[in-house]
């Protein structure tokens, strides 16, 4: 079973993390990231935002959930 812990980056209900009740191991749920298209336009902001090495307000680690 999966739980939505706190989401320190301000998505609410629509966050995309879930962690398991019994060993904390944390996974992502939802549609994942794709890589821009033919034209080049990302598809999706947070994509655009890696790509032009722009601070995207998350951590550049790995948070584990314990």
């Amino acid at each position: 079973m999966f739980e939505q812990p706190p989401c320190p980056d301000g998505h609410g209900e629509e966050c995309p993390e879930r962690a398991c009740v019994e060993c904390g191991t944390a996974v992502m749920v939802g549609s994942p990231l794709t890589a821009p298209g033919a034209d080049g336009v990302p598809a999706a902001p947070l994509l655009a935002a890696l790509a032009s090495g722009a601070p995207t307000g998350r951590a550049a680690t790995v948070r584990a959930v314990a």
